[in-house]
């Protein structure tokens, strides 16, 4: 007997238990239709990954009790077909002083109106972007349930990076493993969950199935990529990544064995890291625009690498006819970054206009004049600059409801090289945890590649050769205060995103006054980031869920 699967990657929103509802049962009606009778959903995926504070709420558990039981209701009638849904269960005590969780991630297997097994998560992560604990209780036992003759063992996420679950459940008659799961993308960690899936299959023996999410949620992007792995650690079937996919298999009883196979078609690519980067970036922006009801995008178009890039991964995300380039000209601005505003916002067919902002700067000026009788200028007079265009940005988005993207990287927020109120203001961070040497790389690599159709080399090169500048003084360069970009970044992967010390860079031949200034400008900048909008995470440790340093503190590394 042969034994179909789906796996059902698909991307939720939180919180709408009704819409996710009805995405599962579409997509287990279809597969049914195609001969699947197991079908896999993500975790959690009544609710969305992940729901935070939404899960203390007594209504939300019952809402997403109300969807599991409407799953349920209308695949009664599918003979035979197994689905395994993601969802929290029970609640717990809470007081103003005093919270007790008796809550779980649960996995339940319905099948012909009624659940007929289950399995709550026991290992629960605390770390990065995870707060689990907060929220769930770790399970006990194990979740084994048969279909068409095979034997399936299920986990949730991050019990399958530890050996215990998985050998639980096998030493409990499990014959293949189904993995749901809820993983946050960073660069890297598809090859890399791979790789421990591998070893969970060489240390038991068995098949395992991984079905993943897709989408984005606030910060955190879900990348999907399902794949299976066969009982020699091989991986046989590998969805499509960053897009909704239904992964199709089969496992075939051979004794006591459970051999998995796929077509070869279902069997799809690792991208290279800059098209994983990008199509992360893309879909980052077109959820969090999409899932909260913006019309569409605004920015600052300045003529710089940063915005340039903001801007073609926009409109990658939601096409060139949502979004509005706005390029402010200074005193300070150079003729080439104009020029090659204008040339880019044609290339890509954006809406691009031009609002002079020296007139309100002088203004600026001349009602602060008497205050500052006597002190020559510096940054303030560049902060007002920015503060004028961040202004003229959020007019706009309030007349119009588009949400303005902000274009600062996540160099410039580690250093604070930029602009509380100014070009900090804004819905959305899009680049702000990608270093500025790979906002270098992206624009040369989207410049040779077109994956959304939106037009080819849509960056101008002279944008991407330019020096740096922020042009809110003469001849201004951003190594002027910063070191060289290639030190800078190194120091900051290092510091901040590895928890390296201090003296570990300095011995591995960095200039102590580059580190030592790099290290000061992260303690220093603290209350800026505190401020900052949310963004894309695409990096093991960004400046956001996973980043919780207090604003006040005297420690050094």
């Amino acid at each position: 007997m042969t034994l179909q699967i789906c796996v059902a990657q698909l991307n939720f929103v939180v919180g709408d238990m009704a819409g996710n509802a009805r995405k599962i049962i579409d997509c287990a009606r279809t597969a049914y239709v195609r001969g699947a009778r197991l079908v896999l959903t993500p975790e959690l995926s009544i609710c969305g990954y992940a729901a935070e504070d939404l899960f203390l709420r007594p209504s939300f558990i019952d809402a997403c009790d109300d969807a599991l039981k409407t799953i349920a209701r209308e695949l009664a009638g599918l003979k035979g077909l197994h689905v395994v849904v993601g969802h929290p269960e029970g609640g717990g005590v809470r007081t103003r002083s005093v919270a007790v969780t008796r809550r779980h991630n649960r996995a339940s297997v319905l099948c012909e109106g009624q659940i007929v097994a289950h399995y709550d998560k026991r290992e629960l992560p605390n770390y990065q972007v995870f707060d689990e604990r907060r929220y769930f209780t770790p399970g006990e036992g194990v979740g084994v349930f048969e279909v068409a003759g095979v034997r399936v063992g299920l986990l949730i996420c991050e019990d399958a990076w530890f050996e215990e679950p998985a050998r639980l459940a096998r030493d409990a008659g499990a014959q293949v493993l189904a993995v749901l799961n809820a993983s946050p993308f960073h660069a890297g960690k598809s090859a890399e969950r791979e790789q421990r899936m591998r070893e969970r299959v060489q240390d038991c023996g068995l098949p395992l199935i991984y079905a993943h999410l897709t989408g984005g949620q606030d910060e955190v992007i879900f990348e999907g990529r399902s794949f299976a792995l066969d009982d020699a650690g091989v991986v046989v079937a590998r969805a499509e990544g960053f897009r909704e996919a239904s992964l199709d298999m089969q496992i075939e009883r051979v004794g006591e064995r459970a051999v998995l196979t796929a077509a070869p078609a279902a069997l799809q690519p690792l991208p290279t890291p800059e098209a994983e980067l990008w199509d992360a970036l893309v879909l980052g922006v077109r959820d969090y625009l999409g899932k909260n009801g913006f019309k569409g995008a605004i920015l600052g178009l300045s003529g710089g690498i940063d915005s340039a890039l903001v801007l073609a991964i926009a409109v990658d995300a939601i096409g060139a006819d949502k979004v509005h380039a706005v390029m402010m000209p200074s005193p300070y601005t150079a003729d080439i970054s104009w020029i090659d505003s204008r040339d880019m916002a044609e290339r890509l067919g954006v809406r691009y206009d031009e609002i002079a902002i020296a007139p309100l700067f002088e203004g600026f000026r001349t009602a602060l004049a008497g205050q500052f009788a006597g002190l020559p200028e510096d940054t303030t007079e560049e902060n007002i600059q920015a503060r004028i265009r961040g202004t003229l940005l959020m007019a706009l988005s309030n007349k119009t409801g588009s949400i303005v993207l902000t274009t600062g990287n996540k160099s410039e927020m580690a250093t604070g090289y930029c602009t509380l109120y100014g070009d900090m203001a804004g819905g959305f961070a899009v680049i702000k945890d990608v270093l500025k040497t790979r906002v270098f790389a992206l624009a040369r690599w989207r410049n040779q590649n077109d994956p959304y159709g939106t037009g080819s080399n849509p960056i101008p090169e002279r944008i991407i050769t330019r020096p740096p500048s922020a042009e809110l003084r003469p001849d201004q360069k951003d190594q002027d205060s910063l070191p060289e970009y290639e030190v800078l970044d190194a120091i900051i992967e290092r510091y901040m995103e590895n928890d390296e010390g201090v003296a570990a860079l300095i011995a591995d031949g960095y200039e102590r006054a580059d580190v030592e200034k790099v290290t000061h400008l992260i303690k220093l900048n603290e209350y800026k980031r505190r401020q900052a909008p949310v963004g894309i995470r695409v990096t093991h440790r960004s400046f956001g869920k996973d980043w919780r340093y207090p604003m006040t503190n005297r420690f050094r590394a």
